[in-house]
């Protein structure tokens, strides 16, 4: 049975963190497929700059790296001082980064733009 997150990450014992992730059914992540001869190798640069890119939306410093041929190896520092210094507005901005957003998350954005909260004008579903 899986680990609960909550369990498996200790802000208090460490905050730093090896994370791995690996490709299955000898799946090729990056480099040269031996077997059918089709390089990935064009993926590395990709996973990398996600990574970075990722990094700095979260509150999570990448302390070092390795993309392999079928796995990557990260280094995670989790800086929870930021996290806690994030307003509601902060967070929406970086999620907006990743994603669209929502009618409501958009219209909070709007709204403390304008220094007005109209929570009322609303549609209620």
């Amino acid at each position: 049975m899986a680990t609960a997150r909550k369990r498996q990450v200790s802000l208090t014992d460490t905050k730093y963190y090896h994370c791995i992730s690996r490709c299955v059914r000898r799946a090729y992540l990056c480099g040269e497929d031996k077997v059918t001869g089709q390089s990935y190798e064009h993926r590395r640069g990709w996973i990398e700059s996600k990574l970075l890119e990722l990094a700095k939306v979260f509150c999570i410093d990448v302390c070092a790296y390795a993309v392999m041929s079928n796995h990557t190896h990260i280094v995670l520092y989790v800086d929870d001082a930021k996290v806690k210094r994030l307003s509601d507005k902060a967070v929406i901005i970086r999620w907006h980064k990743l994603f669209k957003g929502t009618l409501l998350t958009k219209r909070i954005l709007i709204d403390t733009h304008s220094k007005l909260i109209v929570f009322h004008s609303l549609p209620i579903f």
